[in-house]
């Protein structure tokens, strides 16, 4: 992004806008060297770093999360770190490669093309070529017990209508897949929103390690108008079963490797126990984030995030009422009066939360448990993963290819999103659609009792015994919500394998993958709280007189997953 800063939202603003957004952080840190304990001030030294303009928001497969991946490394060489990566280094590279859509695709219905990213998007993973091709209403996807099965399936593209909308898809991992379907397409918008389409727009990548699950099939996103051209009847009449006009489809992709490296970053601090040294805590956060956007005026999408998608892109299907749109104009004319050189352009999604203060989290962590004169009795496995945001590729590979052996390692703590978290910030919502919001002492916990009981009641005892005194916010957690944020970070890619997991997290907000999510916005003085919390009880798992119990049933690693 071109250089674009100015003093953030000024006090005319007060009113209007969050205590978040009043910050008066420096546009620009320039580097101190940092200490043991874990701080406020280290963590705003080394995001600045992190989540610097230079990293171009640090797409896993590109320059700018190498040289992401290369500052965390000389970090953790640094502090004494053992390399645990491949072949002495600190780095782990995975195999990942990009299936990008070909512009020439056809789709037809009675000899009508659709436009592509207009009327469809395109998913993939697999071209579809049928010059005449059955199509069959497949019911709602969210409603296994009246969805069709296999034999009414087979060789026919399958439409399922998703209710929830934008916040459903979000939360699905993959497309559905249906044995024998030729392609499935999903009806769950009128329109879709052009965050959504460009990001779908962008080659998609995918680890060609022939350890995943194998291709399913063709799979589309469509338009409500378009579903209705797909039937005679509209889709809220129709049964499971009920065929549809015919479609002429010839969709393809095209298949390449990232133009560089992408790597996880993986580092140990031994255990001081000879008998316990072989097992492993591991703490973690993803070191990528999604890169270069269109390029947007930073003020005024981030005025307009605030009062009309708090959530960012959790909510970018909203659009605003006409008292938000007024509350918009009102904030962005006082804005402007106070700033009349015009707007910043802003197009580098940098991820200071997402994922910046979880990997600056971790080097603080790091940092301090490589200097305590005892170490803890197991070893503490550092691994920063990459590629999260393009389907938890990289811890995936890292459990599928483990640079310790997989069954060591009694625990696994991962950080994404912790630097943010006030009351302004609506962190989620209830299972039942309530706003969450966050506050001084707010923290949200995933999966903490899933497998292991006692780790979960172990958390709850370091924040109390050690005075961390956090508020943990469980709604997240629950089974079935739709959000389904336990299968959406690099913990799950542990869990799998029946590895006890916590995720730590503060939250959403209203710069959730959005080019506003910088250093300026972020709450040290939290974070900080947060690294301390997970350090504490990372040094408490490694020194128990046994391996955490594991008392709850075990997914499928080859499973999909479901909160």
């Amino acid at each position: 992004m071109p250089q674009r800063r100015c003093p953030t939202l000024i006090v005319l603003l007060l009113p209007l806008l969050p205590l978040s957004a009043q910050s008066t952080l420096p546009l620009k840190h320039p580097p101190r060297p940092t200490e043991a304990s874990i701080t406020a001030r280290d963590l705003e030294t080394r995001l600045y770093i992190f989540a610097d303009d230079s990293m171009r928001g640090r797409e896993a497969g590109t320059a700018g999360n190498v040289r992401g991946t290369n500052y965390i490394a000389a970090e953790i060489k640094r502090l004494g770190l053992v390399p645990a990566g491949e072949g002495g280094t600190y780095f782990q590279t995975i195999p990942l490669k990009t299936r990008s859509f070909d512009e020439t695709s056809t789709f037809t219905i009675a000899g009508r093309a659709l436009t592509a990213f207009s009327d469809y998007l395109p998913l993939g993973p697999q071209s579809l070529d049928s010059p005449s091709l059955a199509v069959v209403y497949g019911g709602e996807l969210m409603d296994s017990t009246h969805r069709i099965g296999p034999e009414q399936a087979t060789g026919k593209l399958v439409v399922f209508q998703v209710s929830g909308g934008f916040r459903t898809l979000r939360a699905l991992r993959t497309a559905p897949t249906l044995p024998g379907a030729a392609g499935i397409a999903l009806v769950a918008l009128d329109s879709f929103p052009r965050q959504f389409q460009g990001f779908l727009r962008r080659p998609r990548a995918f680890l060609d390690d022939g350890q995943g699950p194998p291709p399913g099939p063709s799979a589309f996103l469509i338009t409500s108008a378009t579903g209705t051209k797909l039937f005679a009847t509209p889709l809220s009449e129709l049964a499971p079963g009920s065929a549809g006009n015919s479609v002429a489809i010839s969709v393809r992709f095209t298949v390449a490797l990232v133009p560089e490296p992408a790597r996880n970053v993986v580092g140990i601090i031994p255990g001081s126990d000879r008998k316990l040294t072989g097992q492993y805590v591991a703490i973690g956060a993803h070191n990528d984030h999604i890169g270069l956007a269109r390029p947007v005026d930073h003020d005024s999408i981030r005025i307009w995030n605030h009062f009309v998608r708090p959530e960012g892109a959790d909510d970018a299907s909203k659009q605003a009422t006409p008292e938000q749109q007024a509350a918009v104009d009102s904030a962005l004319a006082a804005f402007r009066a106070r700033h009349p050189t015009g707007a910043r352009v802003d197009s580098i999604s940098n991820g200071a939360d997402d994922d910046g203060s979880g990997s600056v989290a971790a080097l603080e962590i790091a940092e301090r448990i490589a200097s305590l004169k005892t170490k803890p009795k197991r070893s503490i496995l550092f691994v920063w993963h990459t590629a999260e945001e393009k389907g938890l590729l990289g811890s995936r590979y890292f459990t599928d290819h483990p640079t310790v052996p997989r069954d060591s390692i009694v625990a696994q703590l991962n950080m994404d999103m912790v630097g943010r978290g006030a009351a302004e910030d609506e962190t989620g919502r209830t299972k039942d659609g309530a706003a969450l919001r966050g506050g001084p002492n707010y923290l949200q916990l995933v999966g903490s009792r899933r497998l292991s009981t006692e780790l979960g009641d172990l958390i709850e005892k370091v924040n109390t015994e050690d005075h961390h005194d956090f508020s943990f916010d469980y709604a997240l957690d629950a089974n079935g919500h739709p959000a389904n944020i336990y299968c959406r970070s690099d913990h799950y890619e542990y869990a799998r394998y029946g590895i006890p997991i916590t995720f730590f997290t503060t939250g959403l907000h209203s710069d959730y993958h959005q080019v506003t999510d910088e250093p300026e916005y972020i709450d040290y003085e939290h974070m900080a709280r947060v690294a301390r919390l997970v350090a504490d009880v990372a040094i408490r798992v490694a020194n128990l007189d046994h391996r955490l119990v594991v008392d709850q049933p075990r997914p499928d690693p080859k499973g999909s997953c479901q909160q």
